[in-house]
């Protein structure tokens, strides 16, 4: 990867350096290396409002999706447990302190909406808002897309695009994921300052299914 980007993740440019190459795997470009940048620009916006440790954070953003799992994997529930597995070891090497490994893999491992585990310390909460900002808004809606192609799934039910007489099914159809998970996220912030940039984003994915549906 090239330096330049290192230097997007300042003031953390030297740690992105060391962890930008074991910051993905794969093919996936819902999860690539701008979604880790758009995540971290994400994670300082709220750290400079709500405090936490920002190395520890960093750290995190950086590796928490250090191992790639399809969103139809049976795997998919393990995928930030597995990261933060993975995360661990990579710090380990680095000569990091046990305490602070341990605050990075936590992170990583609740940060998850699949994993379902409560964010305990200020660095995991920063970190899931961060993450979940990039699952609503225009990013949002175009990830959505992106990961229905990359699914094989069709944008839309012809004969029924909200459901109203059917099942909503994310896995046939794009848009039923945003009433199945992506309108349900805003709820479930964890700082003051993730809740109000949720809010704006929140809106602007409205408008984007308001807009889809005008235009079929």
């Amino acid at each position: 990867m090239t330096p330049s980007i290192a230097v997007a993740f300042q003031p953390y440019r030297t740690l992105a350096e060391a962890l930008i190459p074991h910051a993905t795997e794969g093919d996936d470009g819902s999860h690539d290396i701008a979604h880790i940048l758009r995540v971290f620009k994400n994670a300082m916006r709220i750290h400079a409002r709500e405090g936490g440790d920002g190395r520890v954070l960093a750290a995190a953003v950086l590796l928490h999706d250090c191992v790639s799992v399809e969103k139809n994997s049976p795997l998919r529930s393990q995928a930030s447990r597995l990261a933060a597995e993975k995360a661990s070891g990579i710090l380990t090497e680095m000569g990091w302190g046990k305490a602070d490994i341990a605050a990075v893999a936590h992170a990583i491992a609740a940060h998850s909406f699949s994993a379902n585990i409560a964010p305990e310390t200020l660095e995991a909460k920063i970190l899931q808002d961060a993450d979940r900002l990039d699952a609503i808004g225009m990013v949002g809606a175009a990830r959505c897309f992106y990961i229905a192609g990359r699914m094989g799934s069709g944008l839309y039910d012809p004969a029924d695009p909200l459901a109203k007489e059917r099942p909503l099914d994310d896995k046939a159809f794009a848009i039923d994921h945003f009433e199945l998970k992506l309108f349900k996220l805003t709820d479930g912030f964890q700082t003051a300052a993730g809740r109000a940039l949720a809010a704006e984003r929140h809106a602007r994915l409205k408008q984007v299914l308001d807009l889809f549906i005008d235009e079929i």
